[in-house]
């Protein structure tokens, strides 16, 4: 289709009348990261929209396949920079079940800490974001400025502000000493304290509930037609928490219950304040929870093998394939992993991040909406593009294009390769 007619009503158009379609992005004040949404209206009503993502191609699967194990977890950390923990996280558990490699008790607990501060951090971030989209900025300011402390927190356990570096394959590479400990216990008082005046501004906020109660409808057999994961399902009423439903590491130990709208209403819409509810109460429980792994660490051991080069030679003589799945602040990012012996390179890597799962349901969230509202909906996911977006195809200069089947074909193919190693 020609560009300057694409998502252009044809019918209309063969009936002498006008068409107007409105794009958004793939750069756009309105997106956090590239994203080509093409919007067809009736007036101010949103009729139908194109997603079209891919805008952020990085390549870290294929960088991974000339790695070995070791190399690839600093690369895996910066799929995301929100979310590096969790990509640590659940890339060395992948590895970790494919090789047989056991993880101290203490070092599980002490993973389990760091994600947990990492999803308040980015819930705070993304409710900062959210306020912002509907041009309420004063509670922009307020909710980035209280981040900072559980960013401050993260910077003294792991030494790093942004990819913290606190895995390693078979444990952590950093422990909580007393004085760690006692920074962790300053900032979850810290956040004990304004937690209700946090809630109060989000949620009970008038101008916030205005904005967002029954806007981007995501009904709860939608969300599970279509995949959707994370706050994006659970605030549509679908109670799916990898945390109770696949509980690895220390979550194994803990009593966790999904957030979902009518734990908090005792009702669901199924819409953005929804979603929004939910994120802010998991803050809540993302506070207990780190209290709970701290009164609970055990003594011992935090690693496998913490010198890296003995850990290689054992990894070396090691074969394998495995799985890991993790309730990222996000939803469920899933990793696979596949190594043969003898081979010091990793054979075989996949990521499935959040976004990919969450990505359709903006369709039907967009679809009856105001113009307006379409920087609030796209927000409501809280998606990263940076971390979906990673494969291209480039030979010379010829240009392809997959269909959905051949792609479907693809995605087959590659799977009957990897069974068959």
């Amino acid at each position: 289709m020609n560009e300057d007619r694409e998502g252009l009503d044809q019918t209309k158009l063969e009936e002498g009348k006008e068409s107007y379609t409105i794009p958004v992005g793939p750069i756009n004040v309105a997106l956090k990261e590239p994203l080509r949404l093409l919007f067809s209206e009736d007036g101010e009503i949103v009729r139908d929209v194109d997603i079209k993502a891919g805008y952020a191609h990085t390549g870290v699967e294929n960088i991974a396949n000339r790695r070995n194990p070791i190399q690839t977890l600093p690369l895996v950390q910066r799929i995301c920079g929100i979310c590096s923990q969790v990509h640590g996280f659940t890339y060395t558990r992948s590895v970790e079940n494919a090789l047989d490699i056991e993880v101290p008790e203490r070092a599980q607990y002490i993973r389990v800490i760091m994600q947990e501060l990492e999803r308040i951090h980015s819930h705070l971030l993304w409710a900062g974001s959210a306020a912002n989209q509907i041009g309420f900025e004063t509670l922009f300011y307020y909710i980035w400025k209280e981040r900072e402390n559980v960013m401050d927190a993260l910077e003294y356990v792991s030494g790093n502000r942004v990819n913290y570096e606190i895995n390693l394959i078979g444990g952590v590479r950093r422990d909580l000493t007393p004085k760690r400990l006692e920074k962790l216990e300053e900032a979850l008082k810290f956040y004990e304290e304004i937690y209700q005046e946090v809630e109060d501004t989000i949620i009970r906020d008038r101008t916030v509930k205005m904005r967002t109660r029954n806007i981007g409808i995501l009904e709860k057999q939608e969300a599970l037609e279509l995949g959707a994961v994370g706050p994006t399902t659970r605030g549509s009423g679908v109670k799916k928490d990898n945390r109770t439903d696949h509980p690895a590491s220390a979550y194994a130990d803990l009593n966790i219950k999904p957030m979902t709208p009518n734990r908090i209403f005792g009702e669901t819409h199924c819409d953005v304040y929804d979603r929004l509810a939910v994120r802010v109460k998991e803050i809540e429980q993302s506070i207990d929870i780190v209290r709970e792994c701290m009164a609970r660490l055990p003594d011992g051991e935090i690693a496998y093998e913490e010198n890296l080069v003995k850990l290689l030679k054992d990894l070396r003589s090691r074969s394998g394939r495995g799985v890991a799945r993790t309730e990222a602040p996000r939803g469920e990012l899933f990793y696979y992993f596949q190594k043969k012996a003898d081979e010091e390179k990793i054979h075989n890597l996949k990521v499935r991040t959040p976004t990919y799962g969450n990505i359709m349901s903006l369709r039907p969230m967009f679809l009856g909406q105001q113009i307006a509202d379409i920087p609030i909906v796209a927000a409501s996911i809280d998606p990263c593009m940076s971390c979906m977006d990673r494969v291209v195809t480039v030979q010379g200069d010829n240009k392809k294009t997959y269909t959905k089947d051949e792609l479907v074909e693809m995605s087959k193919k590659k799977t009957r390769r990897m069974k068959n190693g």
